[in-house]
């Protein structure tokens, strides 16, 4: 049987709260820090524009050889400007399950996803993960990481004052 995988960013943000989920809890914006040669592009009719819990979220996504596979995404939990957790329900995982918290630091937020991931077929989903899958998700998340950039700015960490005279 092929392993559970965990995969963990954390990005400051120099935003308020609210504009950053706001953002992050309209699942349309997705495709905006998502890379454009992954093809993704979300399918539901009746998805809606604010996250909620029992809601469903279709995808198509082509993430090897341009072949579009269908994603199902259930968002399970969500405590508002806090966290929330979506979960696949059909796709290409055997397991996804994807944390999005956000916390309120000086000068913006700090915004943690932890995702916890199986790739099916066993052995050889643990090949496909070392080999693709892992390497993937880093060159995801760096896109994302950037686009976040773009879209409220880098993160300047705040001067600590010196007591030299």
């Amino acid at each position: 049987m092929s392993k559970v995988y965990s995969f963990k960013t954390i990005q400051k943000i120099p935003a308020p709260l609210a504009t950053v989920w706001e953002f992050f809890s309209n699942p349309v914006n997705l495709q905006s820090i998502t890379p454009s040669k992954l093809g993704f592009k979300i399918i539901s009719r009746y998805h809606g524009n604010t996250i909620y819990c029992g809601q469903i979220i279709e995808y198509k996504v082509s993430p090897v050889l341009a072949i579009p596979l269908y994603w199902m995404t259930e968002i399970t939990h969500v405590e508002n400007e806090v966290f929330f957790v979506d979960e696949q329900r059909f796709g290409p995982y055997s397991f996804w399950h994807h944390q999005h918290h956000f916390r309120e630091i000086d000068g913006g937020v700090e915004m943690t996803d932890i995702i916890h991931y199986k790739i099916p077929l066993w052995l050889l989903g643990d090949i496909i993960n070392k080999l693709f899958v892992k390497k993937q998700l880093d060159y995801i998340f760096n896109y994302r990481y950037k686009a976040c950039e773009e879209k409220f700015g880098s993160w300047q960490p705040t001067p600590t004052p010196t007591n030299e005279l």
